[in-house]
Formats: structure tokens, sequence, C-alpha cells
């Protein structure tokens, strides 16, 4: 059974708690992470979600609900543990921002951020459970998969937000 602290509408812990799938009320929010790692080269690590998923096959980088205890920076650090078998180091990594999200049953608070991180792609190990690939690829070629759905990202503006984030890694 997962955990997920409550958080009030302005990001803060209330104390409480609830389990994962249950619904929350419109003024209850969870924190959920997405990590952009990118190399020397400009290249952004992403991978591609098992068939057994929700949108299985499709591209993304690497992300997760943060649990009961998590801050922000550990859980994005976990999760990439989790889903790719790779340790970032915490001083390479920035928030590029804070989205607060309106979701039906589990609204959330994404924290993205963006870690400048070299990893060789033969030390990814790969969750079976979660992804089932993984690849370096340039923003350009992200463009591309985001225009043929094979590529999801956090919602929003796509190409706005994507803009955004690419100007905040200087590529």
């Amino acid at each position: 059974m997962e955990l997920w602290d409550v958080l009030d509408e302005n990001g803060n812990k209330t104390g409480e708690r609830v389990e994962r799938g249950k619904p929350m009320s419109q003024h209850e929010y969870h924190l959920v992470v997405q990590i952009w790692i990118i190399n020397n080269n400009n290249e952004f690590l992403i991978s591609k979600r098992t068939p057994n998923k929700p949108f299985g096959n499709m591209w993304e980088t690497t992300g997760g609900s943060a649990v009961t205890g998590d801050d922000s920076l550990s859980a994005a650090i976990r999760e990439v543990k989790e889903e790719l078998g790779l340790t970032l180091n915490p001083s390479n990594g920035q928030i590029f921002g804070r989205f607060k999200r309106q979701h039906e049953d589990f609204p959330d608070f994404a924290d993205v951020w963006v870690f400048k991180q070299n990893f060789d792609i033969e030390e990814v190990i790969l969750q079976p459970e979660e992804t089932c690939d993984a690849r370096w690829v340039t923003k350009d070629r992200i463009i591309q998969m985001l225009s043929n759905n094979e590529f999801i990202i956090w919602g929003g503006e796509k190409f706005e937000l994507l803009d955004k984030l690419f100007e905040f890694c200087k590529v």
C-alpha cells in the first residue's frame, strides 16, 4: 500500500495521508515529480513505458508520485533509481517549476526537475513493471515524437512548456 502526504492548496503538508488510488477532495493535493536528465551532449534521457501501463509503449521522462515522508528532491532521486536504476547526484539538480494541476480524483502539484548528469545508456537498469527501453535523444527528436503522439509530457500547453524547459536547459 502506497501512502501520499496530503498537501493544501498552497502545497504545504497538512499532516494527513491518503492511500494511492483513493479519491481526494478538490482542496487536497499530492506531490508528483517529473525528472529531465540532460547530458553534456544536450541530449535528454527518455524511457519507454511498458505495454501493461496506461499510455503503454509511449516515451516519457521519468516521473512519479512522492510517497509519505518524501520531499520533492528525494522523490525525484528515488523515482529515477526505481525506474532506471540510476543514482542522481542531488547537486546536479535544479527545479524548473511547480505546476498545480486539478485532476478529477487526484489533484496534484507537479515539480519538474532538471538534472545535468552523464550516464552511459548501458548503466540503465529497466524496471519491468515500469519501463521497457531507454535512450538519449535531442530536443528536436522529443518535439518530433510529441507531434507523432509517441511521447507524453505533463499537462498544460505542451509545446509552450517545452520551449520554456529547453530555454531553462540552454539547449
